[in-house]
Protein backbone atom coordinates (compact mmCIF):
# COMPACT_ATOMS: atom_id res chain seq x y z
CA UNK A 1 0.00 0.00 0.00
CA UNK A 2 1.41 3.40 -0.91
CA UNK A 3 2.38 5.34 2.09
CA UNK A 4 0.36 8.75 2.33
CA UNK A 5 2.25 10.44 4.37
CA UNK A 6 5.40 11.62 4.18
CA UNK A 7 8.23 10.49 7.28
CA UNK A 8 8.70 14.42 7.84
CA UNK A 9 4.89 14.61 8.70
CA UNK A 10 5.82 12.87 11.79
CA UNK A 11 7.95 15.77 12.82
CA UNK A 12 5.64 18.39 11.64
CA UNK A 13 3.07 16.54 13.90
CA UNK A 14 5.28 17.08 17.16
CA UNK A 15 6.12 19.98 16.26
CA UNK A 16 2.40 21.12 16.19
CA UNK A 17 1.58 19.50 19.08
CA UNK A 18 4.35 21.38 20.81
CA UNK A 19 3.28 24.78 19.57
CA UNK A 20 -0.19 24.16 20.68
CA UNK A 21 1.32 23.37 24.10
CA UNK A 22 3.24 26.76 24.15
CA UNK A 23 0.93 28.66 22.79
CA UNK A 24 -2.06 27.27 24.96
CA UNK A 25 0.94 28.26 28.50
CA UNK A 26 1.50 31.62 26.63
CA UNK A 27 -2.05 32.33 26.23
CA UNK A 28 -3.26 31.09 29.80
CA UNK A 29 -0.05 33.14 31.13
CA UNK A 30 -0.78 36.72 29.40
CA UNK A 31 -4.85 35.63 31.21
CA UNK A 32 -3.27 35.13 34.40
CA UNK A 33 -1.50 38.73 34.01
CA UNK A 34 -4.36 40.86 32.29
CA UNK A 35 -6.46 39.35 35.16
CA UNK A 36 -4.14 40.95 37.59
CA UNK A 37 -3.60 44.46 36.07
CA UNK A 38 -5.20 47.67 36.94
CA UNK A 39 -7.23 47.42 33.74
CA UNK A 40 -9.68 45.12 34.98
CA UNK A 41 -8.79 45.57 38.53
CA UNK A 42 -9.05 49.18 38.87
CA UNK A 43 -6.08 49.07 41.17
CA UNK A 44 -4.19 52.35 41.86
CA UNK A 45 -6.57 54.37 39.40
CA UNK A 46 -7.62 57.27 40.84
CA UNK A 47 -11.47 58.04 40.84
CA UNK A 48 -12.90 61.65 40.07
CA UNK A 49 -15.61 62.87 42.62
CA UNK A 50 -17.83 65.79 41.74
CA UNK A 51 -16.39 67.23 45.08
CA UNK A 52 -12.84 67.73 45.27
CA UNK A 53 -12.09 65.94 48.25
CA UNK A 54 -8.58 65.71 49.88
CA UNK A 55 -8.18 62.15 52.36
CA UNK A 56 -5.06 63.22 52.51
CA UNK A 57 -5.94 67.08 53.79
CA UNK A 58 -8.64 65.87 56.11
CA UNK A 59 -6.91 62.48 57.32
CA UNK A 60 -3.19 63.43 57.37
CA UNK A 61 -3.20 67.41 57.89
CA UNK A 62 -6.41 67.87 59.97
CA UNK A 63 -6.09 64.70 62.02
CA UNK A 64 -9.89 63.61 61.48
CA UNK A 65 -10.44 60.15 62.70
CA UNK A 66 -11.69 57.60 59.96
CA UNK A 67 -15.34 57.24 61.94
CA UNK A 68 -15.67 60.85 62.27
CA UNK A 69 -17.59 60.39 58.80
CA UNK A 70 -17.86 56.95 58.16
CA UNK A 71 -20.05 56.72 61.32
CA UNK A 72 -21.59 52.63 60.98
CA UNK A 73 -17.90 50.80 60.36
CA UNK A 74 -18.18 49.74 63.47
CA UNK A 75 -21.70 48.43 63.68
CA UNK A 76 -22.85 47.59 59.96
CA UNK A 77 -21.70 45.70 57.13
CA UNK A 78 -21.34 49.24 55.15
CA UNK A 79 -18.83 52.07 56.25
CA UNK A 80 -21.58 54.57 55.69
CA UNK A 81 -20.84 57.88 53.33
CA UNK A 82 -20.99 60.97 55.54
CA UNK A 83 -24.30 63.18 54.95
CA UNK A 84 -24.14 67.00 54.03
CA UNK A 85 -24.71 67.79 57.54
CA UNK A 86 -21.22 66.43 58.52
CA UNK A 87 -19.57 68.01 55.51
CA UNK A 88 -21.39 71.37 56.70
CA UNK A 89 -20.32 70.84 60.54
CA UNK A 90 -17.00 72.34 59.57
CA UNK A 91 -17.74 74.06 55.98
CA UNK A 92 -20.35 76.21 57.27
CA UNK A 93 -17.76 78.12 58.99
CA UNK A 94 -14.37 77.25 57.00
CA UNK A 95 -13.96 78.05 52.88
CA UNK A 96 -17.84 78.88 53.52
CA UNK A 97 -17.90 80.67 49.74
CA UNK A 98 -15.49 78.80 48.65
CA UNK A 99 -16.34 77.89 44.52
CA UNK A 100 -15.73 74.47 44.33
CA UNK A 101 -17.97 73.96 47.67
CA UNK A 102 -20.84 74.70 46.03
CA UNK A 103 -22.35 71.13 45.20
CA UNK A 104 -21.54 70.66 49.56
CA UNK A 105 -23.90 73.92 49.44
CA UNK A 106 -26.35 73.05 47.00
CA UNK A 107 -26.61 69.49 48.50
CA UNK A 108 -27.66 71.06 51.93
CA UNK A 109 -30.30 73.44 50.75
CA UNK A 110 -31.79 70.88 48.45
CA UNK A 111 -31.61 68.18 50.64
CA UNK A 112 -30.27 66.08 48.13
CA UNK A 113 -27.47 63.66 49.30
CA UNK A 114 -24.55 63.93 47.05
CA UNK A 115 -23.82 60.85 44.17
CA UNK A 116 -20.20 60.26 45.17
CA UNK A 117 -18.58 57.49 43.16
CA UNK A 118 -17.88 54.28 44.87
CA UNK A 119 -13.77 53.52 44.46
CA UNK A 120 -14.12 50.03 46.34
CA UNK A 121 -17.07 47.77 44.48
CA UNK A 122 -16.42 44.73 45.50
CA UNK A 123 -19.30 42.23 42.92
CA UNK A 124 -22.85 41.93 43.79
CA UNK A 125 -22.04 38.12 44.89
CA UNK A 126 -19.51 38.72 47.67
CA UNK A 127 -20.23 39.63 50.99
CA UNK A 128 -18.51 41.51 53.00
CA UNK A 129 -19.23 43.09 56.24
CA UNK A 130 -17.00 45.91 57.37
CA UNK A 131 -18.29 45.77 61.37
CA UNK A 132 -16.93 41.73 61.32
CA UNK A 133 -13.30 42.90 60.03
CA UNK A 134 -12.88 45.97 62.67
CA UNK A 135 -14.00 43.89 65.65
CA UNK A 136 -11.24 40.81 64.51
CA UNK A 137 -8.57 43.72 64.27
CA UNK A 138 -8.28 44.49 60.79
CA UNK A 139 -7.30 48.09 60.26
CA UNK A 140 -8.62 50.66 57.68
CA UNK A 141 -5.32 50.81 55.99
CA UNK A 142 -4.88 46.84 55.65
CA UNK A 143 -7.45 46.67 53.05
CA UNK A 144 -7.56 50.57 51.96
CA UNK A 145 -4.05 51.24 52.02
CA UNK A 146 -2.38 55.16 53.16
CA UNK A 147 -5.45 56.60 52.98
CA UNK A 148 -4.04 59.65 54.79
CA UNK A 149 -1.48 59.63 51.82
CA UNK A 150 -3.97 59.93 49.13
CA UNK A 151 -5.39 63.32 47.40
CA UNK A 152 -7.87 61.36 45.56
CA UNK A 153 -8.89 58.26 46.64
CA UNK A 154 -7.85 54.48 44.83
CA UNK A 155 -7.65 50.75 45.17
CA UNK A 156 -4.67 50.03 46.92
CA UNK A 157 -5.18 46.70 46.55
CA UNK A 158 -6.91 44.28 43.81
CA UNK A 159 -10.06 43.06 45.76
CA UNK A 160 -9.67 39.84 43.65
CA UNK A 161 -10.71 37.08 45.42
CA UNK A 162 -6.80 35.53 45.78
CA UNK A 163 -5.97 38.14 47.85
CA UNK A 164 -9.16 38.04 50.34
CA UNK A 165 -8.06 34.46 50.66
CA UNK A 166 -4.74 34.97 51.73
CA UNK A 167 -5.52 37.22 54.94
CA UNK A 168 -8.18 34.47 55.46
CA UNK A 169 -5.77 31.97 55.76
CA UNK A 170 -3.17 33.16 57.41
CA UNK A 171 -5.19 36.29 59.82
CA UNK A 172 -2.72 36.32 62.24
CA UNK A 173 0.08 38.00 59.83
CA UNK A 174 -2.44 40.95 59.36
CA UNK A 175 -4.50 41.44 62.44
CA UNK A 176 -3.80 44.37 65.16
CA UNK A 177 -4.28 45.72 68.48
CA UNK A 178 -7.85 47.10 68.79
CA UNK A 179 -6.19 50.31 69.57
CA UNK A 180 -5.07 50.61 66.70
CA UNK A 181 -7.03 49.64 63.81
CA UNK A 182 -7.90 53.06 62.63
CA UNK A 183 -4.13 54.36 63.23
CA UNK A 184 -2.92 54.97 59.85
CA UNK A 185 0.56 55.61 60.96
CA UNK A 186 0.63 51.80 62.40
CA UNK A 187 2.75 49.41 60.54
CA UNK A 188 2.82 45.45 60.60
CA UNK A 189 6.11 45.36 62.00
CA UNK A 190 4.62 47.35 65.09
CA UNK A 191 3.50 44.04 66.51
CA UNK A 192 5.37 41.00 66.93
CA UNK A 193 4.02 37.85 65.40
CA UNK A 194 3.87 35.91 69.01
CA UNK A 195 1.21 38.74 70.09
CA UNK A 196 -0.45 38.80 66.85
CA UNK A 197 -0.84 34.41 67.67
CA UNK A 198 -2.30 35.81 70.97
CA UNK A 199 -4.69 38.31 69.61
CA UNK A 200 -6.41 35.73 67.04
CA UNK A 201 -6.97 33.63 70.12
CA UNK A 202 -8.35 37.00 72.08
CA UNK A 203 -10.51 37.68 69.30
CA UNK A 204 -12.21 34.70 68.58
CA UNK A 205 -11.06 34.45 64.94
CA UNK A 206 -12.57 31.03 63.30
CA UNK A 207 -10.70 28.43 61.36
CA UNK A 208 -8.76 28.42 58.18
CA UNK A 209 -11.45 26.28 57.13
CA UNK A 210 -14.11 28.03 58.09
CA UNK A 211 -12.86 31.17 56.91
CA UNK A 212 -12.15 29.51 53.35
CA UNK A 213 -15.51 28.28 52.59
CA UNK A 214 -17.08 29.70 49.84
CA UNK A 215 -20.24 30.27 51.88
CA UNK A 216 -18.26 32.87 54.17
CA UNK A 217 -18.32 35.27 51.58
CA UNK A 218 -20.50 33.83 48.96
CA UNK A 219 -23.96 33.69 50.48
Amino acid sequence: MAQIFRKSANNIAKISMVTVVLLAGVGFYAWTQLARSSYLTGQYLEIQQPVQFSHKHHVADDGIDCRYCHQTVETTASAGMPSTQTCMNCHSQLWADAPYLEPIRASFRDNKPIQWNRVHDLPKYVYFNHSIHIAKGVGCSTCHGPVDKMPLVYEENTLQMEWCIQCHREPEKFIRPKSEVFNMAYRPEDTDQETRDQLKVDYKIRSREMLTSCSTCHR
